[in-house]
């Protein structure tokens, strides 16, 4: 087989075969994180390249043996299991440009942090019968590539808005019937952030590997209501301050024979940043300090995730078929954030996909993916501050499935 031959089967499919692997990775992965951050549209050769995908995931988290573990706040009388997740959908848009040569620059839309557990009437009630929490990211991301030895080195920067909203319903007073005497907390927020990395690609065997840096986002903006009404309170204007984790990811992928891409990657999320989030009054802002500890009326109450940091790891394997068809496989591994609070436990994956191109400038792609979520326990965790969360009711969870589909288009002059 001449040279060129070969050359031809390890590029010109290789992208196609890496994005079906970062499609069959937001299955289910630690802290809050739905899709993430991606930005592999960037390093499309083509000119001018559009895509969008969306990603539908399907959890089936289940609690169990759960205790009511404070009965100074009142004992409630209702089911010892729950279901602790929801189903959801992660979409994602782009577009990719040549500025000018040597210089590319994408604009994407995702939904990169998110959250929905229902457990609704069980005797953990007044630590959570619904919480949601969903993000919209705007992001502009470009780089400088220029000719390095072999290959090519990438400058790569960027800059991305964030807002994150969400909603938190308990359990207030299990003195009323039917699990009517609830609280809600309704918060929103916003904030920037930006990106940095580096990549060294040599195109002609599909060779890649990429370094890339996303900061914190500040959420000191945050703001909200506390609705006490179902009890007989007030509606409360609330605050609170946060940032969203920074993370890094290192991405690698090689030709390794004709028509067959190896590809892998590994991340880290500085997810222990969110420990116990303060939700205090607006009227003594500026008056007191909104703490963990802080006294009601400053601090009504918090949202406790008490994370570790996340870890990410994965590797596949991806063939070319012909012109049209191309495959991949990959297994995930998925460090729990949840480290004896909460029942976000490590997650392990597999997942396939195929990518259908039947004109050069046009892609289909659909994957699937199975996993599961690892067992282990919820009870009380105290953070370094002394802060003691989960003190208010105890669960167990065993080894539950999950399972996504993800479909997606890109079109490219």
């Amino acid at each position: 087989m001449n040279i060129s031959r070969v050359k031809a089967l390890l590029g010109a499919g290789c992208f196609s075969i890496a994005l079906i692997g970062a499609a069959m990775q937001p299955a289910h992965a630690g802290g809050i994180e739905r899709g993430g951050y991606d930005i592999d549209l960037l390093f499309d050769p083509a000119p001018f390249a559009t895509e969008a995908e969306a990603t539908y995931v399907m959890p089936d988290r289940k609690l169990k043996n759960a205790k009511d573990t404070d009965p100074l706040d009142g004992t409630v009388l209702g089911s010892t299991s729950a279901k602790d997740s929801e189903n959801y959908w992660v979409p994602r848009i782009g577009v990719k440009a040549q500025v000018v040569p040597g210089i590319d620059c994408v604009f994407d839309y995702s939904q990169p942090w998110g959250a929905h557990t229902a457990p609704g009437q069980w005797v953990g009630a007044q630590s959570n019968m619904e919480t949601k929490i969903n993000s919209d990211n705007y992001a502009t991301t470009c780089s400088y590539k220029m000719d390095a030895g072999k290959g090519q080195v990438r400058f790569i920067g960027g800059v991305f808005y964030q807002e994150v909203y969400g909603f938190k319903e308990d359990l207030v007073s299990p003195l009323l019937p039917n699990f009517s005497g609830t609280g809600r907390v309704d918060l929103s927020s916003s904030g920037w952030g930006w990106r940095a990395g580096l990549a060294y690609e040599i195109p002609e065997i599909a060779l890649r590997a990429s370094l890339v840096y996303n900061s914190q986002v500040k959420l000191d903006n945050i703001s909200g209501t506390l609705d006490l009404t179902h009890v007989g309170g007030p509606v409360i204007p609330i605050y609170g301050e946060a940032s969203m984790p920074d993370s890094v990811e290192l991405k690698v992928q090689s030709g390794i024979a004709p028509g067959w891409l190896a590809f892998g990657s590994v991340k880290w999320v500085n997810w222990s940043i969110l420990q116990s989030i303060p939700i205090c009054s607006q009227a003594t802002k500026g008056l007191a300090a909104c703490t963990t500890t802080s006294p009601r009326p400053i601090r009504w109450t918090s949202l406790d995730l008490m994370y570790q940091d996340g870890w990410t790891v994965s590797g596949g394997v991806g063939h070319k078929f012909n012109d049209q068809w191309s495959a991949a496989g990959q297994l995930t591994w998925d460090r729990g954030t949840s480290h004896g609070y909460g029942s976000q436990s490590d997650t392990w994956t597999l997942g396939g996909g195929v990518a259908y191109t039947p004109r050069p400038n046009v892609e289909f792609r659909l994957a699937g993916a199975i996993g599961v979520l690892t067992s282990g326990h919820s009870g009380t965790l105290t953070d370094k501050n002394g802060y003691v969360a989960g003190n208010d009711a105890s669960y167990d969870f065993g080894n539950d499935l999950v399972t996504a589909v993800s479909g997606g288009l890109k079109i490219k002059f």
